[in-house]
């Protein structure tokens, strides 16, 4: 190799810097957009029973609680991340305020431990969740083709569940729902039903001496993650207020969410 003149090894050292922080400003956003709603590709066999279903599902609307102006405030300044709906609504409505004579005062009052956040890791589909009904046809007999189609012979509940025990599992199931509504466009509650008689039209063809069996499948989404816990406390500094968090702890979690008035069908010929 030839010697480098000065000039190069300036060019050279600009390249790196110029290159590195565009390369870590792409892998910030790409951690930004790694939990944004995706289209999810459902497949040819899995059916929307929403006009059909004879059971009208209520669909679970999860608000949005919205921080006062001073509780964005309050959390915003916090050093753990809080996003939890119903710690939200708490602070909202705390009155706390020491008295304007009371100058230099100060005060904690603890408003308990709570969830206050929670990340998700890992969002997927399962089709074939929960088996709630099966459809057969006996052509075992016959000379010609006959056609099979799904009819839910019995009511089917089917239920979600966290995959383990943890503290505040109502508050958890919330902040878990709202993560995977925000990831997955489908219909997803902790409770759906399929109503007896519920019927689709597709045809299913089952050829003489074939024995064709229909087996109807819930699907479901599989959340996994990660919730942050700590024990709150409202401080009072003077005219001042904020949000002190200790005995911060996090725990994996997971949770299966049925998707309401959706079925997988699985057909096969014996």
């Amino acid at each position: 190799m030839g010697h480098m003149k000065p000039w190069t090894y300036v060019i050279m050292a600009l390249t790196v810097v110029l290159v590195c922080p565009i390369s870590s400003a792409a892998e910030e956003k790409n951690d930004e957009t790694s939990e944004e709603k995706s289209e999810v590709d459902v497949p040819s066999h899995v059916l929307t029973i929403s006009k059909e279903n004879t059971h009208p599902n209520v669909i679970e609307e999860q608000k949005v609680v919205e921080p006062s102006s001073l509780t964005k405030e309050l959390i915003e300044d916090s050093d753990v991340t809080i996003t939890n709906p119903d710690l939200i609504k708490m602070v909202n409505e705390t009155s706390i305020n020491p008295s304007p004579l009371a100058f230099g005062y100060r005060g904690m009052v603890y408003i308990g431990r709570w969830p206050l956040h929670y990340k998700s890791t890992d969002t997927t589909m399962n089709w074939e969740y929960q088996p709630i009904n099966t459809n057969e046809l006996n052509n075992l007999s016959g000379d010609s083709e006959k056609t099979l189609h799904y009819n839910q012979k019995e009511q089917k509940k089917v239920n979600g569940a966290l995959t383990n025990k943890i503290a505040n599992p109502h508050d958890i199931k919330k902040m878990m729902l709202l993560k995977a509504k925000e990831k997955v466009e489908l219909p997803l509650a902790f409770s759906t039903v399929i109503g007896q008689n519920t019927k689709k039209d597709d045809p299913y063809r089952v050829p003489s001496k074939k024995l064709g069996k229909l087996q109807a499948y819930a699907p479901a989404v599989s959340e996994k993650g990660q919730v942050t816990f700590g024990e709150v406390y409202v401080q009072l500094k003077g005219h001042d207020k904020s949000i002190v968090v200790k005995n911060v702890t996090k725990q994996d979690i997971g949770a299966w969410v049925p998707v309401q008035d959706y079925i997988s069908l699985s057909f096969q010929l014996q």
